[in-house]
């Protein structure tokens, strides 16, 4: 996210300020959308060739992903597809996905995921053995992305996801593979940096995007939260009881964001990683605005222009 930016603030804050557009510009964002046209608009609040990662929705045939990958490819943007292995059937759709995200949208850069399917239904148990097969990279994706989980996953032991980590990023490096690390997005800063820190004590790296939710009803965050296992850190949200009124308020990950950047780990993170569930437009905007510093700061967060 590179838009033309504001100066930053002459003051004690300025330090903080350049921090926050720098973790902006760094920034990539998702989309899930099943709507084509609507990806046309889109490079209209990115800049060229900007990483829009493209959520593979379950129930969702892949040759809907490759249609998404190449409308924004037109779109004069870098398509990032989810590949989740266990919704792959055999190695002969596996090769014809690759292929058509290569043919089709010159894709070279991908997330690799398992995918929540309980039971795999083709061979690929987990992203580490899809990922051990050699097929990525035997179909020209150079660049890899591999999930984080700064609370831990609800069904993988934090040693189980650390030596998965360890063996994927070994990997890459045998292979000549460009590795990262996105993660899952959580309202917790202080679990974050923890996570953060943990990598890095561990001799982690590769460049990490840090996922947070976009602008976006409470309500919608919630029901968000609640489909992707996000654990303690929904209390993040708020303690007060949650009424009607609250659940319909937006919220943004200001404060989030905040936290992170004023954290020493927080000069290790390359940037953000946006989950639009209020809306790409509104995400995306959001994410124009920080990277231009349009933004200042409050006593527990920052307040974009409107």
């Amino acid at each position: 996210m590179t838009p033309a930016a504001v100066a930053p603030p002459a003051s004690v804050d300025g330090t903080l300020h350049a921090s926050i557009v720098r973790l902006a510009r760094g920034a990539s964002i998702e989309t899930s959308t099943r709507n084509l046209a609507e990806i046309d608009g889109y490079a209209e609040r990115l800049p060229p060739g900007a990483d829009v990662f493209a959520a593979w929705l379950p129930g969702t045939p892949y040759h809907h992903l490759v249609s998404v990958a190449k409308r924004l490819r037109q779109a004069g943007l870098n398509p990032v597809p989810h590949i989740a292995a266990r919704r792959l059937a055999s190695e002969e759709a596996a090769r014809e996905f690759l292929a058509l995200l290569r043919d089709e949208a010159q894709v070279t850069r991908a997330l690799l995921i398992a995918g929540d399917s309980a039971v795999p239904v083709g061979p690929f148990e987990s992203s580490l053995s899809f990922l051990e097969t050699g097929l990525l990279e035997a179909h020209g994706i150079c660049s890899i992305g591999i999930a984080g989980y700064p609370e831990g996953h609800p069904r993988i032991a934090w040693s189980a996801l650390e030596a998965a980590c360890d063996r994927k990023l070994a990997y890459a490096a045998r292979n000549g593979i460009d590795a990262f690390i996105v993660s899952q997005f959580c309202f917790d800063p202080d679990a974050i940096v923890a996570w953060v820190e943990r990598l890095r004590a561990g001799r982690v790296t590769v460049p990490i995007r840090i996922g947070v939710a976009g602008i976006a009803t409470i309500r919608t965050l919630l029901n968000y939260a609640r489909r992707c296992g996000i654990g303690s850190s929904i209390r993040a949200l708020g303690s007060d009881p949650i009424s009607l009124p609250r659940l319909l308020m937006q919220q943004g990950p200001e404060t989030l964001v905040r936290r992170i950047a004023a954290a020493e780990a927080g000069a290790s993170v390359a940037g953000l990683h946006c989950f639009a569930f209020g809306g790409f437009a509104q995400g995306a905007r959001w994410l124009q605005r920080v990277a231009a510093g349009r933004f200042r700061l409050d006593d527990t967060g920052f307040a974009v222009e409107a």
